[in-house]
């Protein structure tokens, strides 16, 4: 009763924070919790709120981390939250409020046990970015290698175990009083974000991860992973090599820099792929992917673009994320009302909103349990698709008529690359093994290999095709 009323307390903190803010707009326009907004929406206003995206940015980076977690994702997607909204959340990226500079060099002094001068000869108190978890400073160490020095905030751990003591409660609930919600085990969902979460608060996993993809990419040209500085990294503190640039959503500066959009965008696209079904091992991910499913995954994707449903049907079968018990052929005709209408178009004529929305009917229909392990997959996914929306607006047909060839090409060599990709490692543990160097500098402690993630793989392999066409 006690965890009740603490939540349900929480919960209504929540909405009056958005009513102060003026910021119960996108509950309102969906018609969600119509009683909640209608009282939330009496709370006194604050002065000089602005714009509503504005509003929203304001009363999320209120409710903490995990809601500013949310405002960022939104960010990406001006086509369903509009442009203007999805511009000013764009602040919540990585121009939050900093802590104080003292209590950023306290923090790296008491996670090494020296003085911050016999770490670094130089320390901008002034961060460069401050996002929701972190924030960073530029340095020089003392041989003279310029770094970017990134900090966990004070108080963070426990900012986020406070939400995700509410999103479990509201997930549990819902498990009881909602029987049809069940398939979609938002438990399961939560405690997927609660890994990503622990990943998160603890820096030199991320530090680990960075060592993987660049030892991942060491052959690869046009993409680069800064090295990491292991004498310098821990679990509130990650020193990486400095590179400078262009924030690739900076279109214009991008163009007046001399870059072409469509050729930056060839090569994250090639980049995210090699990650997906070459590394099996991504960014947004800590995971790496089990080699079965990415053979899975290669052969939707391949399915999809050559409009081979039956193909797709037998592989979700085959992969048991459909019941034995449906029929095939109702499952083909399904997977063909999605398919077709939407491919050979450009990106830019398709509502990935109400595609997803169709999908989870279909979810429904043929009784396909959630697999949460494939939220950030599907989430890297749609956020990178609304990054192509920023830097490539509109239709270019022939473009997009040569690039799809093109990714018929390299679409066909998915399946036979995983299938040998897999005898490779054949009795080996699942997923890809950190480096010699990254377990000598983790002082031995070994990350197992999990699957990857895997829900609505419908979603990721349409996605997938979709991203591709308009990415090359």
């Amino acid at each position: 009763m006690r965890r009740a009323l603490r939540n349900i307390g929480r919960l209504l903190r929540i909405a009056w924070t958005l009513g102060r803010w003026d910021a119960l707009f996108l509950l309102i326009d969906h018609g969600l919790v119509p009683p909640v907004t209608f009282l939330a929406g009496m709370a006194p206003k604050k002065r000089g709120l602005g714009t509503p995206g504005q509003r929203l940015a304001g009363a999320l980076q209120v409710l903490g981390p995990s809601f500013i977690k949310f405002g960022q994702a939104l960010s990406t997607r001006p086509d369903l939250v509009g442009e203007e909204t999805a511009v000013a959340l764009s602040a919540l990226q990585d121009r939050l409020p900093p802590f104080d500079a003292k209590a950023a060099r306290a923090i790296v002094e008491s996670e090494f046990g020296v003085p911050l001068d016999s770490l670094f000869r130089a320390f901008t108190d002034e961060p460069v970015a401050a996002a929701s978890i972190a924030q960073v400073h530029f340095a020089v160490t003392a041989t003279g290698e310029p770094v970017a020095v990134k900090i966990l905030r004070p108080g963070v751990e426990r900012a986020f175990e406070r939400d995700l003591e509410l999103f479990y409660w509201l997930a549990e609930l819902a498990e009881r009083a909602l029987p049809s919600w069940r398939r979609l085990r938002p438990v399961e969902v939560i405690r997927t974000f609660a890994q990503s979460v622990m990943i998160e608060m603890d820096l030199r996993f991320e530090a680990a991860a960075a060592s993987e993809l660049r030892q991942n990419f060491a052959e690869d040209t046009g993409f680069l992973v800064p090295a990491v500085d292991w004498r310098r990294t821990s679990r509130r503190v990650l020193t990486l090599e400095r590179v400078e640039g262009i924030p690739i959503d900076e279109r214009d500066a991008l163009i007046a820099a001399g870059h072409d959009p469509h050729e930056v965008l060839g090569k994250a696209a090639g980049a995210f792929f090699n990650q997906a079904f070459r590394d099996g091992f991504f960014h947004a991910d800590l995971h790496p992917g089990n080699l079965l499913t990415r053979r899975y995954l290669a052969e939707m994707l391949l399915g999809f673009l050559i409009g081979d449903y039956e193909r797709v049907a037998e592989v979700h079968f085959e992969a048991g994320y459909v019941p034995r018990r449906t029929s095939k052929a109702a499952f083909v005709q399904a997977l063909r009302s999605i398919g077709e209408p939407i491919l050979g178009r450009p990106l830019n004529e398709i509502s990935i909103a109400q595609l997803l929305g169709q999908l989870f009917q279909i979810t429904e229909a043929f009784e396909m349990e959630t697999q949460p392990q494939l939220l950030l997959l599907q989430k890297t996914m749609l956020m990178a698709e609304g990054l192509t929306r920023r830097l490539t607006p509109g239709p270019e047909h022939a473009r997009m008529r040569e690039a799809a060839a093109e990714l018929l090409e390299a679409a066909g060599r998915l399946p036979r690359l995983a299938a040998r990709a897999e005898r490779v490692l054949d009795g080996l543990e699942a997923g890809v093994s950190l480096s010699p160097d990254t377990l000598e500098a983790m002082s031995g402690r070994r990350r197992r290999g999990s699957a990857l993630p895997l829900l609505l793989t419908l979603v990721a392999g349409l996605l997938a095709a979709l991203l591709a066409v308009q990415f090359l």
